[in-house]
């Protein structure tokens, strides 16, 4: 048995982002304010399900199933409620995500999730449902066959397999539109622009990109997320326009230096504006060896003695020494190694970059499972320019 450990070493996957200082397109650093996605939710009804819906204990499903049948003109009983078994039914929770401009009669994916205690979606069908937003104003209807991307199977000892969430699914285009969100644009003066990531520098970049392309002073900036743009009079009657103009604008971002090291499983990434103070560097590690095995001391055959044909162990130390019994010594044997490696000193020059560095880490034979900690030094060191953050 050989065991080897590695003292100080963490193995992980070095994953270097280096921007090449391309530009990118407006639109996908930022966005214009009241252009979004807006949530809906809804409660419905899968039929149709073989055993696999909710059990009887319940309730709101039984109470659901007598609910739909009455608007449908089939009285139910209440107070014999209890004789309905909904296993061929579950109650869903129903989720869409309504795009912004979606007009009425365009169709819209929607998920569904149990919030009973059926085991499965799969072959069912959910009934029509509303679905609400945050007013309670009913903007989609949903219905269709239920698709699940995975399956449960159970046999009669109880044991099964199951691959993924049975109990959600999704019904592709499944929702009809019934009722837009107004977003007026024409006529509209001013238009606002937020950044995914408010930064003064990138938000003064594109300011001055987009009073270049306009050719005069529309654009000021509020704040590093959000800017106001003046819509020209040319522009007025098709704002729409001058919005896609916007959007394929080009800019640079800027941003913190930031190194990012997740310990559990050790990854690191760096960005490109990272930079190192002079500072002198050491690396070396240690490697131990352990192997075990065990020596083994039989006597002759047909050996004379009480402990005629018995085995014993001798704990380690005490040496192996066959008794006049003739019995069979087994003793462990322990072999430890520990070997040093040889460590170097190198000395990184102060407002090295990122490649600078790596260069100079891997001239004194630095592996990238020792990059975590020797970055985590020079930060303690305070010859790390950038902020480190440990996830």
């Amino acid at each position: 048995m050989v065991r080897t450990l590695k003292i100080g070493c963490i193995v992980f996957i070095l994953l270097f982002v280096t921007s090449l200082s391309e530009a990118v397109r407006l639109k996908e650093i930022a966005a214009f304010k009241g252009v979004r996605n807006n949530l809906l939710i809804g409660y419905g009804l899968v039929v149709g399900l073989n055993g696999t819906g909710d059990s009887s204990n319940a309730d709101f499903t039984i109470r659901s199933i007598i609910n739909m049948l009455e608007r449908m003109g089939i009285h139910i009983d209440r107070e014999r409620n209890a004789q309905i078994k909904p296993k061929n039914v579950a109650a869903v929770t129903v989720t869409a995500t309504l795009p912004p401009f979606a007009k009425t009669g365009s169709r819209i994916d929607v998920l569904l999730s149990s919030i009973g205690d059926a085991k499965s979606l799969q072959g069912g069908t959910l009934l029509l449902t509303p679905l609400f937003g945050v007013d309670r104003q009913v903007y989609a209807l949903a219905q269709g066959p239920v698709l699940v991307g995975g399956f449960v199977a159970t046999g009669a000892s109880g044991t099964g397999s199951q691959k993924n969430h049975p109990t959600v699914g999704t019904i592709p285009k499944g929702a009809i539109v019934e009722k837009e969100v107004p977003v007026l644009l024409n006529e509209k003066k001013e238009l606002f622009l937020h950044l995914h990531n408010p930064d003064f520098t990138t938000a003064e970049k594109i300011k001055e990109q987009i009073n270049h392309a306009a050719g005069e002073n529309v654009a000021k900036c509020i704040d590093p997320g959000l800017l106001a743009i003046k819509v020209p009079e040319s522009y007025l009657s098709r704002v729409a326009e001058w919005m896609a103009f916007i959007e394929k604008l080009e800019v640079t971002p800027d941003g913190v230096s930031k190194v990012v090291i997740n310990e559990r499983t050790g990854t690191v990434v760096m960005g490109e504006h990272v930079r190192i103070s002079t500072v002198a560097i050491a690396h070396g590690g240690l490697s131990i060896q352990i192997k075990e095995g065990f020596s083994v001391s039989q006597p002759p055959p047909f050996s004379p003695g009480p402990g005629k044909g018995s085995t014993a162990i001798v704990p380690p130390g005490e040496g192996a020494v066959i008794s006049p019994g003739g019995s069979t010594v087994i003793t462990p044997e322990t072999n430890i190694t520990a070997k040093e490696e040889g460590g170097s000193l190198i000395l990184v020059q102060g407002g090295v970059s990122l490649g600078e560095l790596i260069k100079a880490l891997n001239a004194i034979g630095v592996t990238p499972r020792d990059l975590i900690s020797i970055l985590q030094a020079i930060r303690a060191a305070g010859a790390l320019q950038a902020e480190l953050e440990i996830i």
